[in-house]
């Protein structure tokens, strides 16, 4: 599951006095993809990230993990050094290939970099932003502006009908697997409303009794992924062909679509409902 260390300690502001530079851990990212050394897949040593020639001063605060401080920034610049050592990471290929609690780690070192990344300016009147002391927060000195980082609420569902349940293809999922219904909440609306509306403009059925499942933060770049099942009321499988290839129902004499070992909500949400011969 993509979560976080039990025992890693959150951090607002850098710890004082500022610990050693090489004592650091420093998460580089570029639009998105970490900085590891292969073939270990290791954070690269606080040299490394000098030889980059960034400005570590701009560096986020992430927390305390196995005894050291994290922290996490953004490269403006692809190039690497020649030696071919360093390479940028893509989250999605990190999935079984680093320890979880590592890509757990991570995933909140790439929000935090991105919304810095992403304020460095104020949106209103362009003025440069600065960090509040104490807060997760960007202010603007010359209009007052408050920047937080965002974070996008998105619904998951599992619709059961009897001992069967909905699974779809959506067209623009980077697996292009079957999985749950999902969306993103809109402006005034309760997670619940968002549910009902995104099952009925997804597949044309309407459902009741909804049970909250769980909840995972999901760095594709900021969502909160919030888990559902629901039973069937009615209706008839009706696609929105701009957003669904394939939608069908999956019970125990059924074909069910290959497990995945995945760190993702959407593949232990299916799990739980897998027949236990599939």
């Amino acid at each position: 599951m993509l979560h976080t260390p039990d025992a890693f300690v959150p951090l607002i502001d850098a710890p004082e006095p500022a610990p050693a530079a090489d004592q650091a851990l420093t998460f580089v990212f570029h639009r998105g993809r970490l900085l590891l050394r292969a073939p270990q897949l290791l954070l690269p040593t606080a040299a490394e990230v000098a030889a980059l020639g960034m400005d570590v001063r701009r560096a986020q605060p992430v927390g305390l993990w196995q005894g050291r401080y994290c922290q996490t920034v953004w490269a403006d610049e692809e190039a690497l050094p020649a030696d071919g050592g360093l390479g940028w990471h893509g989250m999605r290929s990190l999935f079984n290939a680093v320890d979880d609690g590592f890509l757990g780690l991570a995933s909140r070192a790439a929000q935090l970099a991105e919304w810095a990344r992403t304020h460095r300016h104020c949106g209103v009147c362009a003025t440069p932003m600065q960090r509040t002391r104490g807060e997760r927060c960007f202010t603007c000195a010359a209009c007052g502006m408050l920047a937080y980082p965002r974070i996008s609420p998105a619904m998951m569902v599992l619709i059961r009908k009897g001992d069967q349940v909905l699974l779809a293809m959506h067209k623009h999922s980077p697996s292009q697997r079957f999985s749950p219904l999902a969306g993103f909440l809109e402006a005034g609306e309760s997670i619940e409303e968002a549910v009902h509306r995104e099952v009925m403009e997804e597949v044309g059925l309407r459902v009741h009794k909804l049970q909250y499942f769980m909840s995972q933060s999901w760095p594709f770049p900021h969502s909160l992924m919030i888990a559902f099942t629901a039973d069937y009321l009615d209706g008839d499988i009706r696609l929105d062909e701009n957003e669904i290839a394939e939608a069908r129902w999956f019970g125990p004499g059924d074909a069910w679509p290959e497990a995945t070992s995945s760190v993702s909500i959407s593949a232990l949400l299916v799990q739980a409902h897998r027949p236990p011969a599939q």
